[in-house]
């Protein structure tokens, strides 16, 4: 079977966090070289390792990216001259993000905004200018969220400490359409833009948190992040070539 990727060159942004340590092995399992970048290289490279990537292979290339320096994602980009596809799966944030909403003083809520949809911002306008440069087709997917679709259901953080966070609900929501603004300011189809919003990650939440969210959905709770891995693949790939300015929700029907 033809593998999707083969011969092209993704950039994963955040290659050490949660979503990007299974894109790494998933992309070069469909035959792709994977620029891995993350602030952090040596936790990341441990991550990957911990789940059985050859860090030697010599498809994967490891890097540091602070994707909120400019000079840093700049640098990058002009590092690397035959970059056909790039992931954003970075998620910065301040020390109080995650508060509830009226513990959120407007100082952290503009940081956090800044952090994660500046960086969104950035990230896109150097792939966008990466593109202009090069002109060979680049597909960027971002990765937005459920509450970047609909309203929280705050009942299911009754009985935990746990929030829906409002900068997170006006972050992913505004990747969304700078996504749009993007593709329709550069204009070129061979310059495409999508993003994946995926419903909850289990990521070892309470267990009154679980039960309650997957009342929710269809029946499958909190997604495994590789549930996600597939969606993000298909954009990459030749197989999405006229895809552009969407947004794939993987939910199991939790904002129907």
């Amino acid at each position: 079977m033809e593998k999707q990727l083969e011969n092209k060159t993704i950039l994963i942004a955040g290659a050490g966090g949660l979503l990007g340590t299974r894109l790494v092995p998933a992309v070069l399992a469909q035959g792709g070289k994977v620029i891995a970048a993350d602030i952090n290289i040596e936790a990341m490279t441990e991550r990957l390792a911990s789940l059985g990537v050859d860090i030697e292979n010599k498809n994967l290339t490891l890097t540091t990216l602070d994707v909120t320096n400019e000079e840093s994602v700049s640098q990058l980009f002009s590092n690397y001259t035959s970059i056909d596809g790039a992931v954003n799966s970075t998620y910065p944030r301040n020390k109080t993000y995650g508060s509830h909403f009226f513990d959120v003083s407007l100082e952290s809520f503009n940081e956090n905004l800044s952090l994660h949809l500046g960086s969104a911002f950035l990230f896109t306008q150097q792939c966008a200018s990466y593109f202009k440069k090069h002109e060979t087709a680049l597909s960027l997917v971002n990765i937005s969220s459920i509450y970047g679709v609909v309203a929280p259901k705050f009942e299911i953080y009754d009985k935990t400490p746990m929030t829906m966070p409002v900068e997170y609900a006006a972050i992913k929501s505004a990747i969304q359409h700078l996504n749009k603004y993007t593709v329709a300011y550069v204009n070129d189809s061979r310059f495409r833009i999508n993003c994946v919003s995926p419903g909850g990650i289990f990521d070892h939440q309470p267990e009154a948190f679980l039960e309650a969210y997957k009342t929710k959905t269809h029946g499958a709770g909190m997604l495994d992040v590789k549930e996600v891995v597939g969606s993000v693949l298909f954009l990459l790939s030749e197989q999405s070539r006229y895809v552009t300015g969407q947004n794939i929700i993987v939910d199991d029907g939790f904002s129907l």
